[in-house]
C-alpha cells in the first residue's frame, strides 16, 4: 500500500539513558554491561552502539542488553539556566523554539541533523535575530553578545528535550549570529542598499516545490547580499552587483544577513517556510553519506561478474554499512545511488549491479519495520512532531519501491532539476497507515539513546 507513514516512538527509550547511569554507579551493574558488550562500551563512536557492519562482511545480530522499565509520558521541561547577558527576545520565537527542540529531540537528533534538526536550527537563529532587530536595528551580534546567546539559546532547547550536544551535531558556532565578513548589518543601511520590495515579492509567497529550479527567491536573495557586500568598497557604482562570485565568503554571509532581515519583516511560522524551503534546496543537491572502501564489492562483481550471488552478497554488505549512517530524503538517495554508481564503475564495474541486486532508493537509508524497509524522508521540509504519550512522530515514505539508477557515465547529475525519476516530494496521505507503531522502530531508537550517555564518558 503506498502512503503516508507516521513513526511515533516511545519515549520510554528516551529515558532509558538516564536509566543506563543509574545503574551503572552500581558495580555488579557495570561488570555485567561489560561482560555482556566487551570492548562495545569502550567504544566512543557515534554508532557504537549500532549492530556491527562491515563493507567485506554481513551485519552481526544485535541483542538489547536491557529492555525499558514502564515511565510516565514526557510531559516535563527543565528550567534553562540563562547567562542573563544576552538580548536577544525569545518570547516572540518561543512556538519556534519548541519545534525546534522536537526536530533535534534528544536521540533522534544526530540521525535527522542533515535534513531536518540542523536547517531548522539554523532558521530559528536567523528568526531570532531577525525578530530583535526590530529593537536593535542590527542584523547581527558581536562575538562576545553571539557566545552568551548561542549558549542561551542551547539551554533553552536542551531543556526542552533537545539533544545536549545539537550545537556541535550541526557544527553551528557563535560566529554563526555574527556578521563575519559582511559589511552591512544596520537595518537603515540594508534597507537603503536593496530593493527590499522586490526581495520580499520573491521571497514571501515562496513556491516550495519550483522554488529548487526556478530560483526566485534565492536569486533575489543573491542580488541582495552581492549589493551590500559590495557597499564597502567603490564596485558598486563601477562594475554592477555581479563583481564577486556568486560562493564567495562575502556573499555568503550576507546571505545570512538576508535571510535575518527576510525573517525580521515576515511573521515566524512564514520565516520558518521560506527558510526551510531554501536550506532544503541546498539539502537535496547532496549526498549526506560516506562511502568506505568498496574493495570487497569490486573483487565481487569487477572485470565481468563471474558469480551473481557473491557479487550481490557484497553488494548487500556494502550498501547495509551505508544504512546505518542517516536518514535521507528521496532526491539525496537519488544523488546517494549517482554518487555510488560512479565510484563502483571507477572501481571496474561496468553492469548494473542496482538492477542484477535488486538495490532500490530506500536501500540507502535508515531501515525500520518488520521487513527492514528503508525510510525515505520527503523532499520538501518537514518537522518531527511530539505526543506526550506516544512519543515522536515523522513522515517517512517506506513504500515507494524505485529501483536505483545506475548511471550511463562517470559523471554524476549535477542538478535534481534535471532527473528523469518522479519522485514525490511528500508521501501521499493514506490514513490506514498513520499512527504506525513499530517495535523494530523501538529497537532503533534504544541503539539510539544508548549514545548519548556514551558521549557523556
Amino acid at each position: 500500500m503506498k502512503g503516508r507513514v507516521f513513526f511515533k516512538l516511545s519515549l520510554k527509550i528516551i529515558l532509558l539513558e538516564v536509566f543506563l547511569l543509574a545503574l551503572c554507579f552500581h558495580e555488579s551493574c557495570c561488570s555485567q554491561l561489560d561482560h555482556l558488550t566487551g570492548p562495545v562500551l569502550m567504544d566512543k563512536r557515534r554508532d557504537a552502539f549500532l549492530p556491527e557492519i562491515s563493507p567485506s562482511g554481513s551485519p552481526q545480530p544485535f541483542i538489547p542488553m536491557l529492555a525499558p522499565s514502564p515511565l510516565i509520558p514526557f510531559t516535563n521541561t527543565t528550567t534553562p539556566k540563562l547567562s542573563g547577558l544576552c538580548m536577544l527576545n525569545f518570547t516572540a520565537t518561543e512556538s519556534l523554539l519548541r519545534i525546534t527542540s522536537i526536530d533535534c529531540w534528544s536521540a533522534f537528533a544526530p540521525f535527522l541533523a542533515n535534513v531536518i534538526c540542523c536547517p531548522q536550527l539554523e532558521a530559528t537563529l536567523a528568526i531570532i535575530i531577525g525578530q530583535s532587530s526590530k529593537k536593535t536595528n542590527v542584523l547581527a551580534l558581536n562575538g562576545t553578545l553571539a557566545k552568551f546567546c548561542l549558549s542561551d539559546i542551547e539551554q533553552i532547547l536542551v531543556g526542552q528535550g533537545a539533544n545536549f550536544n545539537v550545537t556541535q551535531i550541526c557544527s553551528t558556532h557563535a560566529s554563526n549570529l555574527t556578521q563575519n565578513s559582511c559589511p552591512v548589518i544596520d537595518v537603515n543601511e540594508f534597507e537603503n542598499t536593496v530593493d527590499t520590495s522586490k526581495l520580499l515579492a520573491a521571497c514571501a509567497e515562496i513556491d516550495s516545490v519550483k522554488e529548487c529550479c526556478n530560483q526566485i527567491c534565492q536569486g533575489a536573495i543573491l542580488e541582495a547580499a552581492t549589493r551590500i557586500a559590495l557597499k564597502a568598497s567603490e564596485l558598486l557604482s563601477i562594475d554592477g552587483p555581479h563583481v564577486l562570485p556568486e560562493h564567495s565568503t562575502t556573499i555568503n554571509d550576507c546571505r545570512s544577513i538576508v535571510h535575518r532581515w527576510l525573517a525580521s519583516k515576515l511573521d515566524p511560522p512564514l520565516a520558518k517556510h521560506v527558510l526551510r524551503v531554501l536550506s532544503n534546496c541546498n539539502v537535496n543537491k547532496v549526498c549526506p553519506l560516506n562511502f568506505p572502501d568498496m574493495k570487497h564489492v569490486a573483487k565481487g562483481c569487477g572485470h565481468g561478474i563471474s558469480n551473481q550471488t557473491a557479487c550481490c552478497s557484497a553488494m548487500g554488505s556494502y550498501v547495509s554499512h551505508l544504512q546505518k549512517q542517516s536518514f535521507i530524503t528521496n532526491l539525496q538517495a537519488l544523488d546517494c545511488a549517482a554518487s555510488l554508481g560512479t565510484k563502483l564503475r571507477k572501481s571496474n564495474i561496468s553492469k548494473d549491479v542496482y538492477s542484477l541486486c535488486h538495490i532500490s532508493l530506500k536501500d540507502f537509508s535508515l531501515q525500520v519495520g518488520t521487513q527492514e524497509a528503508g525510510c525515505l524522508l520527503p523532499s520538501l521540509p518537514s518537522d518531527a512532531t511530539l505526543d506526550p504519550t506516544s512519543g515522536i512522530s515523522f513522515l517517512c515514505d517506506l513504500n515507494d519501491n524505485i529501483a536505483a539508477p545506475w548511471p550511463t557515465t562517470s559523471q554524476v547529475q549535477a542538478s535534481s532539476c534535471n532527473k528523469t525519476i518522479k519522485i514525490p516530494a511528500l508521501p501521499a496521505a493514506t490514513s490506514a497507515q498513520s499512527g504506525l507503531y513499530n517495535d523494530d522502530v523501538m529497537l532503533f531508537l534504544l541503539i539510539a539513546s544508548l549514545m548519548v550517555p556514551l558521549m557523556l564518558l
